[in-house]
């Protein structure tokens, strides 16, 4: 008896190339990072959408993107008109990878007819990747972490 081992990868074998396409196609229409969002805020001229931490107001102290608005994920339906402006994209972001805030918020914003864009890695790679934040205390920066972060390059090259 032949014993057949299958490859746990191509199980389920692989989309089309144009399905491939098509796939990344939508996930960058729904998703950025932070080091492309850094590089936004950065730029002259201004990023282009309003970038929108929606964490408590302890995590919002405990460190956030400078320059961000504060708009936890439980008050966009009653705030988000107060403090977005509907014809200005909007980029969301929680903790982290392991944190689906910022997924919410920007179900909810959508519903309510912004454009919007989850920053994925959140406040977490924010702060791995050295990026300065700010605190109830001032600014800061991390150390790259050499599992996130370049060391001696500005960028992945990706």
């Amino acid at each position: 008896m032949t014993t057949t081992t299958v490859n746990p990868v191509l199980r389920v074998a692989p989309a089309s190339p144009a399905e491939a396409a098509a796939h990344f196609r939508a996930s960058l229409a729904f998703h950025t990072d932070v080091s492309d969002v850094a590089a936004a805020l950065a730029a002259d001229g201004g990023p282009g959408f309003v970038l929108v931490d929606t964490r408590s107001t302890e995590a919002w102290d405990q460190g956030h993107v400078p320059g961000a608005v504060h708009l936890p994920t439980a008050l966009v339906p009653e705030r988000a008109a107060e403090l977005l402006d509907p014809s200005v994209p909007v980029v969301t972001y929680c903790w982290g990878p392991g944190c689906n805030g910022a997924a919410r918020a920007a179900l909810a914003l959508a519903e309510l007819g912004y454009q919007v864009k989850e920053m994925l890695g959140g406040f977490e790679y924010w702060a791995r990747e050295s990026f300065e934040f700010e605190t109830w205390q001032g600014r800061e920066r991390r150390s790259p972490d050499p599992l996130t972060a370049p060391v001696g390059a500005d960028d992945c090259g990706c």
